[in-house]
């Protein structure tokens, strides 16, 4: 892909900045090239020499250079580029983009643009969060601009949540699906199913059965198979995740609510279960609130939930093409994994260790035990995108072998 390729990366003000210097080096490793603008206020993070002996180019600042004007105005440099991609983008410059303000150099030569915009949030999440902030990532996404992240997690204020800005290697593989095209997106014409999260099972209206599933895998896999042409539907319980950019997503509650949008989501060509599905529910969930009157613990009566995987698995005539299953393990990893794989009669199990010392549930990364027809592969402890990217590929590979 390529060395005639250019990215204009767009520096705004946030602690996130720093980031983009590990950006550039990733995008001119893949030989794409790199030209940078940075704001007055990016400048208070990142200095321009920094960037200008990253990206081996010259570093634009200031709209109103008699230099810079000469030697290459704003309306070619916002054109001169093959992709615009603004890293981080602060609630600042979010607004003013959607605004259509012109009042320095990044958000002329945004306004000035006739490219392709991507962008990558970054904030505190109480910004996040604020109903003007939302309706203008609407605004800039209704536009046709690409929104990468944000994810969540610990923020430099001290605070946690969504708003931190997508890590480097997130942004990279948003932009070398971009440049990549149709012929690089092996699923396009393909619909995908994806569950996610953990699912919360009433025991009266305020306390609930479920898990410590933070959905990262789920949700990265429903993105990895949009990234890759997939006509993606993402079933998922409460996270605390955003909703994955180009994917259709159904938020749910309960294990039940998950079939039914599973059903309501067929046919499909491929199903992922990565949700970590409540095993059981509580037979008649108290319709008030249940109290403490010292008379012991309340007698809960359990029954197991429907199957999700195993529904699909025998959907006979709707059943996909291909389906996978997840397993979270403690013990016996591999052993369960293959027994799972039989008894649900899956295609595919991608088996993992959740034991709290493996830091699984809730971390950002996660070692695989790939379980199919011919065997058992062992895949490196790898960050959850990067498991998302190697299955999204395996699943195109079969798709494409199968036809």
């Amino acid at each position: 892909m390529s060395a005639e390729k250019r990215v204009l990366l767009i520096v705004s003000g946030g602690i996130a900045a720093y980031k983009s210097l590990d950006l550039i080096r990733r995008l001119r490793e893949r030989g794409i090239a790199v030209r940078c603008v940075l704001t007055k206020g990016g400048a208070q993070f990142v200095t321009p020499l920094s960037l200008s002996a990253l990206s081996e180019d010259k570093v634009y600042g200031e709209i109103f250079s008699l230099t810079d004007e000469s030697e290459m105005g704003h309306i070619q440099l916002s054109r001169s580029a093959d992709l615009l991609v603004v890293a981080p983008a602060t609630a600042d410059i979010m607004a003013r983009m959607a605004v259509g303000l012109a009042s320095d150099l990044a958000t002329t030569v945004l306004l000035a643009t006739d490219k392709p915009v991507m962008f990558a949030p970054a904030m505190n999440v109480r910004m996040w969060e604020h109903a003007a902030t939302q309706a203008n990532i609407k605004t800039l996404e209704d536009r046709g601009l690409m929104r990468i992240g944000p994810d969540a997690g610990n923020m430099a204020c001290g605070e946690y949540g969504l708003g931190r800005m997508a890590e480097p290697m997130t942004i990279v593989e948003a932009i070398e699906a971009h440049f990549s095209g149709p012929g690089a997106r092996p699923l396009t014409g393909c619909r995908a199913l994806v569950t996610s999260g953990p699912t919360r099972e009433a025991i009266d209206p305020v306390r609930y059965l479920s898990n410590h599933s933070s959905g990262k895998q789920g949700h990265a896999v429903a993105a990895a198979l949009a990234g890759l042409g997939a006509e993606t539907a993402l079933i998922t319980g409460p996270v605390d995740l955003p909703d994955p950019t180009g994917v259709q997503v159904v938020h749910v509650e309960s294990a039940a609510d998950m079939l039914a949008a599973c059903e309501a989501a067929l046919p499909a060509d491929v199903a992922v279960c990565a949700a970590a599905v409540s095993d059981w529910t509580v037979v008649a969930a108290a319709t008030e609130k249940m109290k403490k009157d010292g008379s012991g613990p309340p007698v809960l009566e359990l029954t197991e939930n429907p199957d999700i995987l195993k529904s699909l698995s025998e959907a006979e005539n709707r059943r996909p093409r291909l389906v996978v299953g997840f397993a979270a393990e403690t013990e016996k990893v591999i052993e369960h994994a293959v027994e799972k794989r039989a008894r649900k009669g899956c295609d595919w199990i991608l088996a993992n260790d959740v034991s709290p010392e493996t830091g699984t549930f809730g971390g950002d990364s996660n070692r695989i035990h790939f379980v199919h027809e011919d065997g058992v592969e062992d895949w490196p402890r790898l960050s959850k995108q990067e498991v998302a990217a190697r299955l999204a590929e395996r699943i195109a590979a079969h798709l494409g072998a199968a036809e």
